[in-house]
């Protein structure tokens, strides 16, 4: 039997969860103040990471724990992935600098 996939809106307000555990395509359970019972990922978003839980335009807000937390940078589909490939915090400008997978600054060079 396979493990069902989970992520955790924290309220109401969010357009986003965050991944309980790996999720891949396919249906994912909503856990806390969730507003649907599950959300269907479209695409493979790591643990800790965020998950759109409706279409979210380019250039609307990223909202987790009930507050802004960044803008969308492109137009992000329901169950896909949110992180700096598409988004980009409204408290932290160099994030847009940073690597997508490993959090490392793209804008210097270690010699």
């Amino acid at each position: 039997m396979d493990e069902k996939q989970n992520a955790f809106q924290i309220d109401l307000a969010d357009n986003v969860a965050t991944a309980l555990t790996l999720l891949v395509p396919g249906p994912v359970e909503l856990r806390g103040d969730a507003c649907a019972p599950e959300v269907q990922a479209t695409t493979e978003v790591p643990v800790g990471h965020k998950i759109a839980l409706r279409d979210i335009r380019s250039g609307e807000d990223i909202v987790k724990y009930g507050v802004v937390i960044g803008r969308a940078t492109t137009d992000i589909p329901a169950g896909s992935w949110v992180h700096l490939h598409v988004m980009c915090s409204v408290y932290d400008q160099r994030s847009s600098h940073l690597d997508v997978r490993t959090g490392a600054p793209k804008d210097t060079k270690y010699e």
